[in-house]
């Protein structure tokens, strides 16, 4: 919960988060759902944009681009929030638990960085500028490179076939928070 508090040396008011709060802030809930759908959503246009050359892969990649250009963003958005305003105390339950689910939320930051950075890499090793379509929008972080292109795309698709499963586990691990032991996991999300 986001307080006003007053500093009592110079008694400046100033906004405070209290780490005690069950729930997360309404920035991190959005950051959390406006994710998920921009990745459901890339995996979705990967997985029926089509074969080579036809408007349905045009779209459908640009589609992707977008979602993983969003993604980006919001992850450094969502990172600088999180480390400005810090997270919910855990939720009380065993040791394993709580170091599967911060290993998994580890994984699951390294993702969100890491697999697009991977696309627009691979994207521009092949010679091209990553093309955010309908804005018209090019930009290239490094020049081509015949050699590192299959490396790039490898790691990228390896890493996406990878995240499904992650992902998966991250919301049976939630339901099961819900179903099963019955805590407030899932709410302080939602």
């Amino acid at each position: 919960m986001i307080q006003k508090t007053i500093d009592l040396d110079t008694g400046v008011p100033y906004m405070s988060y209290s780490r005690t709060s069950d729930r997360y802030t309404a920035p991190a809930i959005f950051f959390h759902w406006a994710m998920f759908l921009l990745i459901a959503l890339a995996y979705l246009a990967i997985e029926i944009r089509g074969p080579k050359g036809s408007d349905s892969r045009v779209f459908w990649s640009s589609v992707h681009f977008w979602c993983g250009s969003l993604v980006l963003a919001l992850a450094s958005l969502r990172l600088l929030w999180r480390l400005w305003a810090g997270a919910p105390a855990e939720v009380d339950g065993n040791r394993l638990l709580a170091f599967l689910a911060r290993a998994a939320h580890l994984a699951l930051y390294v993702f969100i960085f890491v697999q697009p950075l991977l696309g627009i890499l691979m994207i521009n090793t092949g010679g091209h500028p990553v093309t955010l379509a309908w804005l018209n929008i090019d930009y290239t972080l490094v020049g081509a490179d015949p050699v590192a292109r299959p490396l790039l795309k490898t790691a990228h698709e390896w890493l996406g076939n990878a995240f499904y499963w992650v992902i998966g586990l991250h919301a049976l691990a939630a339901i099961a928070h819900h179903v099963v032991l019955k805590d407030r996991t899932l709410r302080r999300m939602i």
